[in-house]
């Protein structure tokens, strides 16, 4: 496919393009969209969401770890990004460093263990 097509048209149209990729199980082309989406607006969290999402899901594990952290430092309260990272690190085999982010991620969601 020619690449113009993943940077073609306003941030909007780009953003429902890469929804749309994302939603067909196509995630290598949701990301090729939202890779421009994130250079032209690093601070929303909408759009680098999805990119680790469709990272994680085309098994690119260390570009997703890359977006989720910096999700996590710009906002750190993000509770899904902090559950996306711990389960990114565990599928790379790194369940300490996980446990960490999944623990934070269950307080931030209100999961707090009966004790």
């Amino acid at each position: 496919m020619d690449t113009k097509y993943y940077d073609h048209g306003t941030a909007a149209e780009r953003w429902e393009r890469a929804r749309m990729f994302f939603d067909a199980r196509d995630y290598t082309a949701a990301a090729r969209v939202l890779g421009g989406l994130v250079e032209e607006v690093p601070e929303q969290v909408g759009p680098r969401l999805l990119l680790a999402r469709s990272y994680y899901h085309s098994a690119q594990l260390r570009r997703a770890e890359t977006e989720l952290r910096a999700l996590v430092e710009l906002d750190p309260v993000e509770h899904y990004a902090r559950l996306m990272l711990g389960r990114t690190l565990e599928r790379q085999g790194r369940s300490t460093e996980a446990e960490q982010h999944l623990r934070i991620a269950s307080a931030l969601a209100g999961d707090f263990e009966q004790v």
